[in-house]
């Protein structure tokens, strides 16, 4: 990852920005070789054939690279006219800029215009390289191949991203615009069910065309959209696991009971027993117990294996905020904060609400998060908190405790942000905030006592004699 500043703008761009922009070059080197670097001069080769083809990669990653910037540039030039502070990242085949300091979710009349300039912005960089390319026809082989790619490139991409299907800029122009409409739920389900519509053109198209890449983004996205819009016509997860038949289907069946019952063990065991069965085990069945077996790695805080899990259900959604959480967990707050607003778009679950904020508030983005309508600071910051002290990130888990006690004075809060402590090996701050819970009301001095996340304290004459005195403190 390498960073710059346009003024005032930071920019970030990630290896897999690099990586993507150095296939899409790859992949169209067979068109290329009577074109320039290939053929220079009168048809002629004056490059040998692997120094060509070096020239041409990286001439198409800088193609690739301005123009996705001045994609980002767009949108971060119409936050400023917002009095927002943006930042780029460029990341995969694309990009997305925050406004950082925004006080709160955009009012939606801006976030479509700040959406909006993205494509516009690119579409200007064609119509400027196209006009260019008609005025210097044939001054130079190399400045015909880079405006004319220019151009191509960025008039396909400016098309290609107001299509309306997330997370490009069309899909998230008609979310919002569905959203207002319909309401939050029923519009973001007819907006996922277009996207469903486009995605599926898109896959035949690209299958007709034979672009591999388009085919399978579009692919990915429409997979995405159909879990959702499944989710809508079909019913829960139960209403579905009821309609199969036969023991290893039954077997599934106890499985989710024992999961609902908070049987951690007897469901993993009955699961797998379920995915190891060398008869019976139909693609359903093993979309089923991997969707049984998702939720239990998610249950017990580990992500990665939840991910694993739900990238093998076919043929049946996997719960938005599922895959917030998986991605929560696994450290990808970039991916895990767009499920997570699906989530709470879809649902308008206050606890998927305040996982939501937690997730803005672990990127930095606290101001946003404590505007969200309906808000309990307390519990966005413990969601936020909580995700951290899973990770093992305990340091930052603390300084976001500490960081909650501006917002909400709670014993719960700072007996957290002391555990955080106390697990970092943080011995004078951990005493700190244990002395600050108890200033707050905490009197538990039993669950203190036999409290693993304190276990580092014990034998620190500070802890025991605070220890001591709130058992004292209790009994009288």
């Amino acid at each position: 990852m390498f960073r710059f500043r346009l003024g005032s703008i930071p920019v970030e761009v990630h290896p897999s920005h690099l990586l993507v922009s150095g296939m899409l070059a790859w992949s169209s080197v067979p068109a290329a070789q009577n074109g320039w670097p290939f053929r220079q001069v009168d048809g002629a080769p004056t490059l040998g054939h692997a120094s060509a083809m070096v020239v041409y990669i990286l001439s198409w990653m800088l193609i690739v690279f301005v123009s996705v910037l001045i994609h980002e540039l767009g949108h971060a030039l119409a936050s400023r006219l917002f009095g927002y502070r943006p930042s780029i990242a460029l990341v995969w085949m694309g990009g997305h800029t925050l406004p950082t300091d925004a006080p709160g979710p955009l009012p939606w009349k801006r976030d479509l215009l700040i959406t909006a300039a993205g494509p516009f912005f690119g579409l200007m960089l064609g119509v400027t390289s196209g006009v260019g390319y008609a005025l210097l026809e044939g001054r130079s082989p190399a400045l015909d191949f880079f405006l004319f790619t220019f151009m191509l490139a960025n008039f396909f991409w400016a098309v290609l991203n107001m299509l309306p299907v997330l997370p490009l800029d069309g899909g998230r122009i008609t979310t919002t615009l569905a959203t207002r409409v319909f309401g939050p739920r029923r519009g973001f389900v007819l907006a996922q069910g277009l996207a469903l519509l486009v995605c599926v053109g898109a896959v035949v198209f690209g299958l007709r065309s034979g672009w591999l890449l388009l085919t399978l983004i579009f692919a990915m996205y429409g997979m995405q959209s159909f879990r959702v819009v499944a989710e809508a016509l079909r019913g829960g997860q139960a209403q579905r696991e009821a309609t199969l038949e036969g023991p290893l289907a039954e077997t599934l069946r106890e499985a989710r009971a024992a999961l609902d019952a908070g049987r951690m063990d007897e469901a993993r065991r009955l699961g797998a027993s379920v995915l190891e069965a060398t008869e019976g085990l139909t693609p359903p069945l093993a979309s089923h117990a991997h969707h049984l077996m998702g939720w239990l790695a998610l249950k017990e805080g580990q992500g990665r294996q939840a991910l694993d899990h739900f990238s093998q259900v076919q043929g049946l959604p996997v719960e938005p905020h599922a895959v917030a959480a998986s991605f929560s967990l696994v450290g990808d707050d970039a991916r895990a904060v767009e499920w997570w607003k699906q989530a709470w778009q879809a649902s308008s679950d206050r606890t998927v609400m305040h996982e939501y904020a937690g997730t803005l508030i672990r990127m930095g983005r606290e101001p946003e998060a404590l505007k969200l309508p309906g808000l309990d600071p307390e519990a966005a910051f413990s969601c936020a908190e909580r995700v951290l002290f899973i990770r093992g990130a305990y340091s930052e888990a603390a300084a976001v405790g500490e960081a909650a006690l501006k917002h909400a004075p709670s014993a719960t809060l700072a007996y957290d942000a002391a555990c955080a402590h106390a697990r970092a090996r943080n011995v004078p701050d951990a005493m700190r905030l244990l002395h600050r819970a108890t200033e707050l009301g905490f009197t538990d001095g039993a669950y203190a006592a036999s409290d693993e996340d304190l276990a580092p304290l014990h034998g620190h004459p500070a802890f025991e004699e605070w220890l001591t005195e709130l058992r004292q403190s209790a009994a009288s």
